[in-house]
Protein backbone atom coordinates (compact mmCIF):
# COMPACT_ATOMS: atom_id res chain seq x y z
CA UNK A 1 0.00 0.00 0.00
CA UNK A 2 3.06 2.28 0.03
CA UNK A 3 2.11 4.14 -3.19
CA UNK A 4 -1.15 5.35 -1.60
CA UNK A 5 -0.33 5.19 2.10
CA UNK A 6 -0.47 8.98 2.47
CA UNK A 7 -4.01 9.13 1.09
CA UNK A 8 -5.03 6.12 3.18
CA UNK A 9 -3.80 7.79 6.36
CA UNK A 10 -5.60 11.00 5.38
CA UNK A 11 -8.84 9.06 4.83
CA UNK A 12 -8.48 7.31 8.19
CA UNK A 13 -7.73 10.64 9.91
CA UNK A 14 -10.78 12.31 8.36
CA UNK A 15 -12.93 9.33 9.36
CA UNK A 16 -11.62 9.64 12.92
CA UNK A 17 -12.42 13.37 12.91
CA UNK A 18 -15.88 12.51 11.62
CA UNK A 19 -16.33 10.14 14.57
CA UNK A 20 -15.17 12.88 16.94
CA UNK A 21 -17.65 15.33 15.37
CA UNK A 22 -20.45 12.79 15.79
CA UNK A 23 -19.61 12.31 19.46
CA UNK A 24 -19.43 16.07 19.87
CA UNK A 25 -22.93 16.37 18.42
CA UNK A 26 -24.21 13.83 20.97
CA UNK A 27 -22.49 15.74 23.80
CA UNK A 28 -24.09 18.96 22.52
CA UNK A 29 -27.51 17.28 22.68
CA UNK A 30 -26.81 16.34 26.30
CA UNK A 31 -25.95 19.95 27.02
CA UNK A 32 -29.15 20.97 25.25
CA UNK A 33 -31.15 18.79 27.65
CA UNK A 34 -29.25 20.29 30.57
CA UNK A 35 -30.05 23.78 29.28
CA UNK A 36 -33.74 22.91 28.94
CA UNK A 37 -33.83 21.90 32.62
CA UNK A 38 -32.54 25.32 33.62
CA UNK A 39 -35.16 27.75 35.06
CA UNK A 40 -34.25 30.16 32.25
CA UNK A 41 -33.70 27.74 29.32
CA UNK A 42 -31.33 28.89 26.59
CA UNK A 43 -30.81 25.70 24.51
CA UNK A 44 -30.36 27.25 21.04
CA UNK A 45 -26.56 27.66 21.09
CA UNK A 46 -26.21 23.98 21.93
CA UNK A 47 -28.79 23.02 19.30
CA UNK A 48 -26.83 25.00 16.72
CA UNK A 49 -23.58 23.34 17.78
CA UNK A 50 -25.16 19.88 17.57
CA UNK A 51 -26.45 20.64 14.06
CA UNK A 52 -23.09 22.02 12.92
CA UNK A 53 -21.20 19.02 14.30
CA UNK A 54 -23.69 16.62 12.68
CA UNK A 55 -23.12 18.25 9.30
CA UNK A 56 -19.35 18.23 9.90
CA UNK A 57 -19.46 14.51 10.76
CA UNK A 58 -21.36 13.76 7.53
CA UNK A 59 -19.00 15.85 5.38
CA UNK A 60 -15.86 14.34 6.95
CA UNK A 61 -17.13 10.78 6.49
CA UNK A 62 -18.07 11.48 2.86
CA UNK A 63 -14.68 13.08 2.18
CA UNK A 64 -12.87 10.15 3.81
CA UNK A 65 -14.82 7.70 1.63
CA UNK A 66 -14.05 9.71 -1.50
CA UNK A 67 -10.32 9.85 -0.75
CA UNK A 68 -10.12 6.15 0.16
CA UNK A 69 -11.97 5.09 -3.02
CA UNK A 70 -9.73 7.18 -5.27
CA UNK A 71 -6.71 5.78 -3.41
CA UNK A 72 -8.06 2.26 -4.01
CA UNK A 73 -8.39 2.85 -7.75
CA UNK A 74 -4.88 4.34 -7.86
CA UNK A 75 -3.48 1.33 -5.97
CA UNK A 76 -5.31 -1.08 -8.28
CA UNK A 77 -3.87 0.62 -11.37
CA UNK A 78 -0.38 0.71 -9.81
CA UNK A 79 -0.39 -2.95 -8.76
CA UNK A 80 -1.74 -4.25 -12.06
CA UNK A 81 0.76 -2.17 -14.01
CA UNK A 82 3.63 -3.32 -11.79
CA UNK A 83 2.54 -6.97 -11.96
CA UNK A 84 2.14 -6.86 -15.73
CA UNK A 85 5.59 -5.28 -16.15
CA UNK A 86 7.10 -7.85 -13.77
CA UNK A 87 5.44 -10.79 -15.55
CA UNK A 88 6.79 -9.51 -18.85
CA UNK A 89 10.31 -9.84 -17.43
CA UNK A 90 9.92 -13.30 -15.91
CA UNK A 91 11.06 -16.49 -17.64
CA UNK A 92 8.14 -17.72 -19.71
CA UNK A 93 8.74 -21.17 -18.27
CA UNK A 94 7.89 -19.86 -14.81
CA UNK A 95 4.57 -18.53 -16.12
CA UNK A 96 3.82 -21.93 -17.65
CA UNK A 97 4.67 -23.68 -14.38
CA UNK A 98 2.45 -21.34 -12.36
CA UNK A 99 -0.52 -21.74 -14.67
CA UNK A 100 -2.97 -19.13 -15.86
CA UNK A 101 -5.40 -19.77 -12.99
CA UNK A 102 -2.92 -18.90 -10.23
CA UNK A 103 -1.63 -15.81 -12.05
CA UNK A 104 -5.16 -14.61 -12.84
CA UNK A 105 -6.07 -14.99 -9.17
CA UNK A 106 -3.19 -12.72 -8.15
CA UNK A 107 -3.79 -10.09 -10.83
CA UNK A 108 -7.58 -10.08 -10.50
CA UNK A 109 -8.86 -11.44 -7.18
CA UNK A 110 -5.95 -10.43 -4.94
CA UNK A 111 -5.69 -6.92 -6.37
CA UNK A 112 -9.48 -6.59 -6.03
CA UNK A 113 -9.23 -7.65 -2.38
CA UNK A 114 -6.70 -4.88 -1.69
CA UNK A 115 -8.89 -2.42 -3.59
CA UNK A 116 -11.87 -3.31 -1.39
CA UNK A 117 -9.77 -3.10 1.76
CA UNK A 118 -8.43 0.37 0.95
CA UNK A 119 -11.76 1.71 -0.35
CA UNK A 120 -14.10 0.45 2.36
CA UNK A 121 -12.18 -0.91 5.33
CA UNK A 122 -9.59 1.78 6.03
CA UNK A 123 -12.11 4.58 6.77
CA UNK A 124 -14.03 2.14 8.95
CA UNK A 125 -10.79 1.28 10.76
CA UNK A 126 -10.11 4.96 11.41
CA UNK A 127 -13.65 5.57 12.64
CA UNK A 128 -13.89 2.33 14.58
CA UNK A 129 -10.57 2.93 16.35
CA UNK A 130 -11.17 6.58 17.25
CA UNK A 131 -14.81 6.31 18.34
CA UNK A 132 -14.41 3.89 21.30
CA UNK A 133 -11.29 5.68 22.58
CA UNK A 134 -12.95 9.11 22.39
CA UNK A 135 -16.13 7.71 23.93
CA UNK A 136 -14.16 6.24 26.83
CA UNK A 137 -12.36 9.57 27.35
CA UNK A 138 -15.70 11.44 27.48
CA UNK A 139 -17.23 8.89 29.84
CA UNK A 140 -14.23 9.13 32.17
CA UNK A 141 -14.54 12.91 32.08
CA UNK A 142 -18.26 12.82 32.90
CA UNK A 143 -18.26 10.01 35.50
CA UNK A 144 -15.53 7.43 35.95
CA UNK A 145 -17.85 4.95 37.66
CA UNK A 146 -20.21 4.69 34.69
CA UNK A 147 -17.20 4.45 32.39
CA UNK A 148 -16.05 1.37 34.33
CA UNK A 149 -19.56 -0.13 34.11
CA UNK A 150 -19.53 0.23 30.31
CA UNK A 151 -16.02 -1.27 30.15
CA UNK A 152 -17.09 -4.21 32.31
CA UNK A 153 -19.94 -5.14 29.97
CA UNK A 154 -17.58 -4.93 26.99
CA UNK A 155 -14.99 -7.07 28.80
CA UNK A 156 -17.58 -9.83 29.35
CA UNK A 157 -18.55 -9.71 25.68
CA UNK A 158 -14.93 -9.82 24.56
CA UNK A 159 -14.27 -12.83 26.82
CA UNK A 160 -17.23 -14.67 25.27
CA UNK A 161 -16.02 -13.90 21.74
CA UNK A 162 -12.51 -15.05 22.64
CA UNK A 163 -13.94 -18.33 23.88
CA UNK A 164 -15.84 -18.73 20.60
CA UNK A 165 -12.60 -18.21 18.63
CA UNK A 166 -10.39 -20.57 20.61
CA UNK A 167 -9.98 -23.06 17.66
CA UNK A 168 -10.61 -20.47 15.00
CA UNK A 169 -7.35 -20.83 13.00
CA UNK A 170 -7.61 -24.59 12.51
CA UNK A 171 -11.35 -24.53 11.82
CA UNK A 172 -10.98 -21.63 9.37
CA UNK A 173 -8.28 -23.56 7.51
CA UNK A 174 -10.48 -26.64 7.30
CA UNK A 175 -13.48 -24.52 6.31
CA UNK A 176 -11.52 -22.87 3.47
CA UNK A 177 -10.23 -26.27 2.31
CA UNK A 178 -13.76 -27.71 2.15
CA UNK A 179 -15.02 -24.61 0.28
CA UNK A 180 -12.23 -25.08 -2.28
CA UNK A 181 -13.07 -28.78 -2.53
CA UNK A 182 -16.71 -27.94 -3.33
CA UNK A 183 -15.61 -25.36 -5.90
CA UNK A 184 -13.30 -27.86 -7.62
CA UNK A 185 -16.02 -30.53 -7.65
CA UNK A 186 -18.50 -28.14 -9.27
CA UNK A 187 -16.00 -26.96 -11.89
CA UNK A 188 -14.99 -30.55 -12.65
CA UNK A 189 -18.60 -31.65 -12.97
CA UNK A 190 -19.50 -28.81 -15.36
CA UNK A 191 -16.34 -28.98 -17.48
CA UNK A 192 -16.56 -32.76 -17.77
CA UNK A 193 -20.24 -32.73 -18.77
CA UNK A 194 -19.66 -34.34 -22.22
CA UNK A 195 -17.67 -37.16 -20.60
CA UNK A 196 -20.22 -37.51 -17.80
CA UNK A 197 -23.08 -37.83 -20.26
CA UNK A 198 -21.17 -40.32 -22.39
CA UNK A 199 -19.74 -42.63 -19.74
CA UNK A 200 -21.45 -41.96 -16.42
CA UNK A 201 -25.03 -41.66 -15.22
CA UNK A 202 -23.87 -38.97 -12.81
CA UNK A 203 -23.56 -41.22 -9.79
CA UNK A 204 -19.75 -41.31 -9.84
CA UNK A 205 -19.04 -37.68 -10.72
CA UNK A 206 -21.88 -36.29 -8.61
CA UNK A 207 -20.82 -38.43 -5.66
CA UNK A 208 -17.57 -36.42 -5.49
CA UNK A 209 -19.65 -33.25 -5.20
CA UNK A 210 -21.83 -34.87 -2.55
CA UNK A 211 -18.74 -36.00 -0.62
CA UNK A 212 -17.42 -32.42 -0.72
CA UNK A 213 -20.76 -31.15 0.60
CA UNK A 214 -20.71 -33.73 3.38
CA UNK A 215 -17.19 -32.68 4.39
CA UNK A 216 -18.22 -29.02 4.40
CA UNK A 217 -21.30 -29.82 6.49
CA UNK A 218 -19.20 -31.75 9.03
CA UNK A 219 -16.68 -28.92 9.48
CA UNK A 220 -19.39 -26.27 9.71
CA UNK A 221 -21.40 -28.34 12.20
CA UNK A 222 -18.36 -28.83 14.41
CA UNK A 223 -17.55 -25.11 14.23
CA UNK A 224 -21.09 -24.11 15.16
CA UNK A 225 -21.29 -26.68 17.96
CA UNK A 226 -18.02 -25.43 19.44
CA UNK A 227 -18.69 -21.72 19.20
CA UNK A 228 -22.39 -20.99 18.66
CA UNK A 229 -23.39 -20.42 22.30
CA UNK A 230 -20.40 -18.31 23.31
CA UNK A 231 -20.52 -16.39 20.01
CA UNK A 232 -24.20 -15.51 20.47
CA UNK A 233 -23.54 -14.46 24.07
CA UNK A 234 -20.60 -12.30 22.98
CA UNK A 235 -22.61 -10.64 20.20
CA UNK A 236 -25.46 -9.87 22.63
CA UNK A 237 -23.10 -8.44 25.27
CA UNK A 238 -21.29 -6.34 22.68
CA UNK A 239 -24.58 -4.93 21.44
CA UNK A 240 -25.92 -1.57 22.69
CA UNK A 241 -28.76 -2.96 24.84
CA UNK A 242 -26.75 -4.63 27.70
CA UNK A 243 -24.54 -1.54 28.04
CA UNK A 244 -27.60 0.74 28.03
CA UNK A 245 -29.38 -1.37 30.68
CA UNK A 246 -26.29 -1.43 32.94
CA UNK A 247 -25.74 2.32 32.61
CA UNK A 248 -29.45 2.99 33.21
CA UNK A 249 -29.59 0.89 36.36
CA UNK A 250 -26.34 2.17 37.88
CA UNK A 251 -26.98 5.74 36.79
CA UNK A 252 -30.49 5.77 38.27
CA UNK A 253 -29.07 4.51 41.59
CA UNK A 254 -26.42 7.22 41.70
CA UNK A 255 -28.84 9.95 40.58
CA UNK A 256 -31.19 9.02 43.43
CA UNK A 257 -28.40 9.17 46.02
CA UNK A 258 -27.31 12.54 44.66
CA UNK A 259 -23.79 11.53 43.56
CA UNK A 260 -24.62 11.94 39.86
CA UNK A 261 -26.36 14.82 38.13
CA UNK A 262 -29.34 14.12 35.89
CA UNK A 263 -27.77 15.88 32.86
CA UNK A 264 -24.55 13.89 33.30
CA UNK A 265 -26.58 10.67 33.46
CA UNK A 266 -28.40 11.56 30.22
CA UNK A 267 -25.06 12.36 28.56
CA UNK A 268 -23.68 8.97 29.59
CA UNK A 269 -26.78 7.18 28.29
CA UNK A 270 -26.41 8.95 24.93
CA UNK A 271 -22.68 8.27 24.69
CA UNK A 272 -22.29 4.97 26.52
CA UNK A 273 -23.34 2.63 23.70
CA UNK A 274 -20.79 4.20 21.36
CA UNK A 275 -17.98 1.88 22.43
CA UNK A 276 -19.96 -1.28 21.72
CA UNK A 277 -21.35 0.05 18.45
CA UNK A 278 -17.81 0.93 17.30
CA UNK A 279 -16.14 -2.31 18.40
CA UNK A 280 -18.55 -4.66 16.60
CA UNK A 281 -17.63 -3.42 13.08
CA UNK A 282 -13.95 -3.79 14.01
CA UNK A 283 -14.57 -7.43 14.87
CA UNK A 284 -16.28 -8.06 11.54
CA UNK A 285 -13.36 -6.34 9.82
CA UNK A 286 -10.91 -9.00 10.97
CA UNK A 287 -12.11 -11.28 8.15
CA UNK A 288 -11.44 -8.62 5.52
CA UNK A 289 -8.08 -7.74 7.08
CA UNK A 290 -7.01 -11.39 7.02
CA UNK A 291 -8.20 -11.72 3.42
CA UNK A 292 -6.34 -8.56 2.36
CA UNK A 293 -3.21 -9.70 4.18
CA UNK A 294 -3.24 -13.06 2.37
CA UNK A 295 -3.71 -11.26 -0.96
CA UNK A 296 -0.84 -8.87 -0.23
CA UNK A 297 1.45 -11.81 0.58
CA UNK A 298 0.58 -13.56 -2.70
CA UNK A 299 1.23 -10.35 -4.64
CA UNK A 300 4.56 -9.91 -2.84
CA UNK A 301 5.51 -13.54 -3.55
CA UNK A 302 4.92 -13.05 -7.28
CA UNK A 303 6.82 -9.76 -7.32
CA UNK A 304 9.70 -11.47 -5.48
CA UNK A 305 10.25 -14.00 -8.29
CA UNK A 306 13.52 -12.90 -9.95
CA UNK A 307 13.22 -11.64 -13.50
CA UNK A 308 15.43 -12.87 -16.31
CA UNK A 309 18.89 -11.43 -15.91
CA UNK A 310 19.55 -8.77 -18.55
CA UNK A 311 23.03 -8.59 -20.11
CA UNK A 312 25.28 -5.66 -19.30
CA UNK A 313 26.69 -5.69 -22.85
CA UNK A 314 23.97 -7.08 -25.13
CA UNK A 315 25.06 -9.11 -28.13
CA UNK A 316 23.43 -8.95 -31.57
CA UNK A 317 22.88 -12.00 -33.80
CA UNK A 318 25.05 -12.18 -36.93
CA UNK A 319 22.79 -14.53 -38.91
CA UNK A 320 19.80 -16.87 -38.49
CA UNK A 321 21.69 -19.96 -37.31
CA UNK A 322 20.86 -21.90 -34.13
CA UNK A 323 23.45 -23.86 -32.14
CA UNK A 324 23.25 -25.96 -28.97
CA UNK A 325 26.56 -26.53 -27.20
CA UNK A 326 26.55 -29.37 -24.63
CA UNK A 327 23.18 -28.25 -23.26
CA UNK A 328 21.81 -29.77 -20.09
CA UNK A 329 18.49 -28.77 -18.55
CA UNK A 330 16.25 -29.98 -15.72
CA UNK A 331 12.82 -28.64 -14.79
CA UNK A 332 12.36 -27.34 -11.27
CA UNK A 333 11.15 -30.00 -8.87
CA UNK A 334 12.24 -32.91 -11.09
CA UNK A 335 15.24 -35.08 -10.38
CA UNK A 336 15.71 -36.38 -13.93
CA UNK A 337 17.23 -34.17 -16.62
CA UNK A 338 15.04 -33.18 -19.57
CA UNK A 339 18.17 -32.67 -21.71
CA UNK A 340 21.66 -34.02 -21.18
CA UNK A 341 24.64 -33.11 -23.37
CA UNK A 342 22.67 -31.93 -26.40
CA UNK A 343 24.84 -30.42 -29.17
CA UNK A 344 23.81 -29.59 -32.74
CA UNK A 345 23.83 -26.73 -35.25
CA UNK A 346 21.06 -25.58 -37.57
CA UNK A 347 22.66 -23.40 -40.28
CA UNK A 348 20.86 -20.34 -41.66
CA UNK A 349 18.13 -21.28 -44.11
CA UNK A 350 18.12 -24.98 -43.19
CA UNK A 351 15.31 -27.20 -41.93
CA UNK A 352 16.04 -29.25 -38.80
CA UNK A 353 13.50 -31.79 -37.63
CA UNK A 354 13.30 -33.01 -34.04
CA UNK A 355 11.73 -36.46 -33.70
CA UNK A 356 11.50 -39.06 -31.00
CA UNK A 357 9.14 -40.63 -28.46
CA UNK A 358 6.96 -38.48 -26.22
CA UNK A 359 8.95 -36.98 -23.35
CA UNK A 360 12.27 -37.33 -25.19
CA UNK A 361 13.07 -33.59 -24.94
CA UNK A 362 11.97 -32.21 -28.32
CA UNK A 363 9.65 -29.48 -27.00
CA UNK A 364 12.23 -28.52 -24.37
CA UNK A 365 14.79 -27.86 -27.11
CA UNK A 366 12.30 -25.64 -28.94
CA UNK A 367 11.48 -23.63 -25.80
CA UNK A 368 15.11 -23.06 -24.89
CA UNK A 369 15.72 -21.23 -28.17
CA UNK A 370 13.60 -18.15 -27.23
CA UNK A 371 14.82 -18.50 -23.61
CA UNK A 372 11.57 -19.65 -22.03
CA UNK A 373 14.00 -21.16 -19.50
CA UNK A 374 17.74 -20.79 -18.96
CA UNK A 375 19.89 -23.84 -19.54
CA UNK A 376 21.37 -25.67 -16.57
CA UNK A 377 24.59 -26.42 -18.44
CA UNK A 378 26.13 -25.39 -21.74
CA UNK A 379 24.76 -22.64 -23.97
CA UNK A 380 22.25 -21.91 -26.72
CA UNK A 381 23.38 -19.60 -29.53
CA UNK A 382 21.19 -17.69 -32.00
CA UNK A 383 23.12 -16.07 -34.82
CA UNK A 384 26.34 -16.76 -32.93
CA UNK A 385 25.18 -14.88 -29.80
CA UNK A 386 24.46 -16.59 -26.48
CA UNK A 387 20.74 -16.09 -25.86
CA UNK A 388 21.56 -15.08 -22.26
CA UNK A 389 23.61 -12.19 -23.65
CA UNK A 390 20.78 -10.90 -25.87
CA UNK A 391 17.97 -8.57 -24.82
CA UNK A 392 14.51 -10.18 -24.87
CA UNK A 393 13.42 -7.89 -27.72
CA UNK A 394 16.47 -8.75 -29.82
CA UNK A 395 16.01 -12.49 -29.21
CA UNK A 396 12.28 -12.65 -29.82
CA UNK A 397 12.79 -10.41 -32.86
CA UNK A 398 14.65 -13.37 -34.39
CA UNK A 399 12.21 -16.19 -33.60
CA UNK A 400 8.59 -16.87 -34.58
CA UNK A 401 6.61 -19.70 -33.00
CA UNK A 402 3.68 -21.73 -34.32
CA UNK A 403 2.45 -23.95 -31.52
CA UNK A 404 0.50 -27.16 -31.77
CA UNK A 405 -2.43 -25.54 -29.94
CA UNK A 406 -2.58 -21.97 -31.22
CA UNK A 407 -4.02 -19.35 -28.89
CA UNK A 408 -6.32 -16.69 -30.32
CA UNK A 409 -7.67 -13.75 -28.36
CA UNK A 410 -11.32 -12.78 -28.05
CA UNK A 411 -10.76 -10.11 -30.65
CA UNK A 412 -11.15 -9.56 -34.38
CA UNK A 413 -9.38 -11.83 -36.87
CA UNK A 414 -7.40 -8.82 -38.11
CA UNK A 415 -6.18 -7.90 -34.63
CA UNK A 416 -5.22 -11.53 -33.94
CA UNK A 417 -3.06 -11.55 -37.09
CA UNK A 418 -1.44 -8.19 -36.36
CA UNK A 419 -0.68 -9.18 -32.73
CA UNK A 420 3.10 -8.94 -33.19
CA UNK A 421 2.89 -5.91 -35.50
CA UNK A 422 0.15 -3.62 -34.19
CA UNK A 423 1.05 -1.00 -36.82
CA UNK A 424 0.43 -3.36 -39.77
CA UNK A 425 -2.11 -2.05 -42.27
CA UNK A 426 -4.99 -4.00 -43.75
CA UNK A 427 -3.11 -4.76 -46.97
CA UNK A 428 -0.24 -6.41 -45.06
CA UNK A 429 -2.71 -8.40 -42.95
CA UNK A 430 -4.55 -9.69 -46.03
CA UNK A 431 -1.28 -10.55 -47.77
CA UNK A 432 -0.20 -12.64 -44.77
CA UNK A 433 -3.63 -14.31 -44.65
CA UNK A 434 -3.42 -15.18 -48.37
CA UNK A 435 0.02 -16.71 -47.87
CA UNK A 436 -1.37 -18.72 -44.94
CA UNK A 437 -4.30 -19.99 -47.06
CA UNK A 438 -6.70 -18.20 -44.69
CA UNK A 439 -8.02 -15.29 -46.79
CA UNK A 440 -10.93 -17.18 -48.38
CA UNK A 441 -12.41 -18.61 -45.19
CA UNK A 442 -11.98 -15.25 -43.42
CA UNK A 443 -13.98 -13.48 -46.13
CA UNK A 444 -16.69 -16.15 -45.72
CA UNK A 445 -17.15 -15.17 -42.06
CA UNK A 446 -20.11 -12.86 -41.26
CA UNK A 447 -17.92 -9.76 -40.78
CA UNK A 448 -14.81 -10.86 -42.63
CA UNK A 449 -11.61 -9.67 -40.97
CA UNK A 450 -13.67 -7.83 -38.34
CA UNK A 451 -15.24 -11.11 -37.14
CA UNK A 452 -14.44 -11.96 -33.51
CA UNK A 453 -12.51 -15.20 -33.06
CA UNK A 454 -14.19 -15.97 -29.70
CA UNK A 455 -12.55 -17.00 -26.45
CA UNK A 456 -9.34 -18.87 -27.32
CA UNK A 457 -10.57 -18.86 -30.94
CA UNK A 458 -13.59 -21.05 -30.12
CA UNK A 459 -15.59 -19.80 -33.14
CA UNK A 460 -13.03 -21.25 -35.55
CA UNK A 461 -12.05 -24.81 -36.34
CA UNK A 462 -8.66 -26.18 -35.32
CA UNK A 463 -7.29 -25.89 -38.85
CA UNK A 464 -8.57 -22.34 -39.20
CA UNK A 465 -6.94 -21.33 -35.91
CA UNK A 466 -3.65 -22.79 -37.11
CA UNK A 467 -3.79 -20.83 -40.35
CA UNK A 468 -4.45 -17.61 -38.42
CA UNK A 469 -1.39 -18.43 -36.27
CA UNK A 470 0.68 -19.04 -39.41
CA UNK A 471 -0.52 -15.73 -40.89
CA UNK A 472 0.58 -14.06 -37.65
CA UNK A 473 4.06 -15.62 -38.00
CA UNK A 474 4.27 -14.66 -41.70
CA UNK A 475 3.41 -11.05 -40.87
CA UNK A 476 6.19 -10.98 -38.25
CA UNK A 477 8.71 -12.01 -40.94
CA UNK A 478 11.29 -13.34 -38.47
CA UNK A 479 14.30 -15.28 -39.78
CA UNK A 480 13.93 -18.29 -37.46
CA UNK A 481 10.69 -20.28 -37.23
CA UNK A 482 9.92 -22.95 -34.64
CA UNK A 483 7.03 -25.26 -35.54
CA UNK A 484 5.63 -27.44 -32.76
CA UNK A 485 3.83 -30.00 -34.98
CA UNK A 486 1.55 -27.40 -36.51
CA UNK A 487 -0.46 -30.03 -38.45
CA UNK A 488 -0.93 -32.51 -35.59
CA UNK A 489 -4.69 -32.06 -35.20
CA UNK A 490 -5.61 -30.99 -38.72
CA UNK A 491 -8.35 -32.86 -40.56
CA UNK A 492 -7.61 -34.11 -44.13
CA UNK A 493 -9.45 -31.14 -45.70
CA UNK A 494 -7.42 -28.58 -43.76
CA UNK A 495 -4.09 -30.39 -43.87
CA UNK A 496 -3.39 -29.54 -47.51
CA UNK A 497 -4.04 -25.86 -46.83
CA UNK A 498 -1.85 -25.97 -43.73
CA UNK A 499 1.01 -27.63 -45.60
CA UNK A 500 0.82 -24.95 -48.32
CA UNK A 501 0.78 -22.22 -45.65
CA UNK A 502 3.75 -23.73 -43.84
CA UNK A 503 5.68 -24.04 -47.09
CA UNK A 504 5.30 -20.29 -47.60
CA UNK A 505 6.28 -19.57 -44.00
CA UNK A 506 9.40 -21.77 -44.17
CA UNK A 507 10.72 -20.31 -47.42
CA UNK A 508 14.18 -18.79 -46.90
CA UNK A 509 14.08 -19.19 -43.13
CA UNK A 510 15.84 -21.34 -40.54
CA UNK A 511 13.24 -23.84 -39.41
CA UNK A 512 13.18 -26.01 -36.31
CA UNK A 513 10.23 -28.38 -36.59
CA UNK A 514 9.00 -30.80 -33.93
CA UNK A 515 7.45 -33.73 -35.78
CA UNK A 516 5.17 -36.52 -34.69
CA UNK A 517 4.10 -37.38 -38.24
CA UNK A 518 7.43 -38.54 -39.63
CA UNK A 519 6.24 -38.29 -43.23
CA UNK A 520 6.18 -34.48 -42.91
CA UNK A 521 9.94 -34.25 -42.26
CA UNK A 522 11.45 -36.86 -44.56
CA UNK A 523 12.91 -34.07 -46.75
CA UNK A 524 14.47 -32.10 -43.85
CA UNK A 525 18.13 -31.08 -44.18
CA UNK A 526 18.86 -32.91 -40.93
CA UNK A 527 16.80 -35.04 -38.57
CA UNK A 528 17.73 -35.20 -34.88
CA UNK A 529 16.37 -38.26 -33.11
CA UNK A 530 15.88 -37.66 -29.38
CA UNK A 531 15.63 -40.38 -26.78
CA UNK A 532 15.59 -39.77 -23.01
CA UNK A 533 16.95 -36.24 -23.29
CA UNK A 534 19.85 -37.10 -25.60
CA UNK A 535 20.41 -37.07 -29.36
CA UNK A 536 20.43 -40.77 -30.19
CA UNK A 537 20.85 -40.35 -33.95
CA UNK A 538 21.23 -37.62 -36.55
CA UNK A 539 21.22 -37.53 -40.35
CA UNK A 540 18.86 -37.50 -43.32
CA UNK A 541 15.87 -39.76 -43.76
CA UNK A 542 17.51 -42.42 -45.93
CA UNK A 543 20.65 -42.55 -43.80
CA UNK A 544 18.67 -43.04 -40.60
CA UNK A 545 16.49 -45.76 -42.12
CA UNK A 546 19.59 -47.63 -43.28
CA UNK A 547 21.09 -47.37 -39.78
CA UNK A 548 18.23 -49.47 -38.34
CA UNK A 549 18.15 -47.60 -35.02
CA UNK A 550 15.55 -45.60 -33.13
CA UNK A 551 14.43 -43.63 -36.19
CA UNK A 552 13.94 -46.77 -38.23
CA UNK A 553 11.82 -48.26 -35.45
CA UNK A 554 9.71 -45.10 -35.27
CA UNK A 555 9.31 -45.02 -39.06
CA UNK A 556 8.14 -48.64 -39.23
CA UNK A 557 5.66 -47.96 -36.42
CA UNK A 558 4.47 -44.91 -38.39
CA UNK A 559 3.94 -47.02 -41.52
CA UNK A 560 2.03 -49.68 -39.62
CA UNK A 561 -0.21 -46.98 -38.13
CA UNK A 562 -0.92 -45.61 -41.62
CA UNK A 563 -2.14 -49.05 -42.68
CA UNK A 564 -4.51 -49.46 -39.73
CA UNK A 565 -8.19 -49.44 -40.65
CA UNK A 566 -11.56 -50.53 -39.38
CA UNK A 567 -13.16 -53.48 -41.14
CA UNK A 568 -16.44 -55.26 -40.69
CA UNK A 569 -16.25 -58.69 -39.15
CA UNK A 570 -18.08 -61.37 -41.08
CA UNK A 571 -20.29 -63.98 -39.50
CA UNK A 572 -17.61 -66.62 -40.08
CA UNK A 573 -15.11 -64.55 -38.01
CA UNK A 574 -17.41 -64.09 -35.03
CA UNK A 575 -16.56 -66.72 -32.41
CA UNK A 576 -19.34 -69.10 -31.47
Amino acid sequence: MRPVIGRVRLAMGLAALGAAAGLGAIAALALTIDALLDPAPRPWPWVGLAAALTVAAFVLRALAARISHFAAFALEAHLRTELAAHLAGLPLGHLVDQGSGALAKVMQDDVNNLHAFVADSTPLLGRGTAAPLLTLALLLFIDWRLALVALGVLALGAAAIRLALRDHVDLQRRYDAECERIHNAVVEFVQAMPVVRSFDDGSSSFSRYQAALDGFHAVLSRWLAASATSARLGIVLLGPLPTLLALSACGLWWVQDGSLGFAAWIAVLLLGTGMAESLMPLMWLTHFIRKADASARRIQALLAVPALALPERPQQPMDASVRFDDVGFAYAGRADAALDGVSFEAPSGSVTALVGPSGAGKSTVAKLIPRFWDVTRGAVYVGGADVREMTPDALLGQVAFVFQDSFLFHDSIADNIRLGRPDADQAAIEAAARAAQAHDFILALPQGYASVAGERGARLSGGQRQRIAIARAILLDRPIVVLDEATAFADPENEAALVAALAHLMRGRTVIVIAHRLATVRDADQILVFDRGRIAERGRHAELLAAGGVYARLWHSHERAQGWQLRQRTAMEIPA
